[in-house]
């Protein structure tokens, strides 16, 4: 009697305490006035037999049956034309957004198409650009060094013909240093003579 005692104190305040909130073992425990242990053994059958009582369904009466029946299939019918009405809906703006799609991808694969003819011509005339300037370098370069060797053969004649102006040059000042020592020589042998002269004339004049 004391065991059942127990159950129904731990029955009871768990009804209680479910009517508000869910009922723990610390609160039945409490509620009840049992041990820790008896309330959580209790309380686990008190919910075994709640969960058990509220799964069980009362038999249909056979009117609510039928009536549920074909109120499920106009239900159903109804369904069925709604989803066939909102696919078509659905299938509409797909079909619309396809078009529009494929609309946007021919646009971008002539865009593409574009873009990149216009970008081969450019590369085109970039090439043909860097060979004319490569040609151009190389005539450049060729003109360049046809210069130099005339340059240089210009210099070696100027040399030459400077060498041969400095020698003649020489030759010419040695010419006339040598001119200058005869006749410097030919002075010094004619003066004596005229002073001699010079000497005669003034004893002749004197006699007279």
């Amino acid at each position: 009697m004391a065991e059942q005692s127990v159950k129904d104190r731990v029955y009871a305040a768990a009804e209680r305490i479910s009517a508000t909130t869910n009922p723990t073992v610390a609160t039945v425990r409490e509620a009840a006035g049992v041990s820790n242990a008896d309330a959580g053994r209790y309380l686990k059958e008190w919910r075994a037999e709640r969960d058990s009582a509220g799964s069980k369904i009362a038999a249909t009466p056979p009117t609510i049956t039928e009536q549920a029946l074909r109120l499920a299939g106009t239900v159903w019918e109804e369904a069925v034309r709604t989803a066939t009405a909102e696919h078509a809906i659905i299938e509409k703006a797909w079909r619309d957004e396809k078009v529009h799609k494929d609309r946007e991808i021919n646009e971008l694969a002539t865009d593409l198409d574009t873009a990149t003819r216009t970008h081969q011509e450019i590369i085109n005339e970039l090439q043909t650009q860097i060979e004319e300037g490569n040609q151009a370098a190389r005539d450049n370069a060729a003109a360049a060094a046809e210069a130099r060797d005339q340059l240089a053969l210009a210099i070696w004649k100027h040399s030459e013909e400077v060498a041969e102006i400095t020698s003649q040059l020489a030759e010419a000042r040695a010419t006339v240093t040598t001119l200058q020592k005869t006749q410097d020589a030919l002075i010094a042998r004619i003066q004596p003579g005229q002073e001699t002269m010079s000497t005669g004339e003034s004893g002749d004049a004197k006699k007279g």
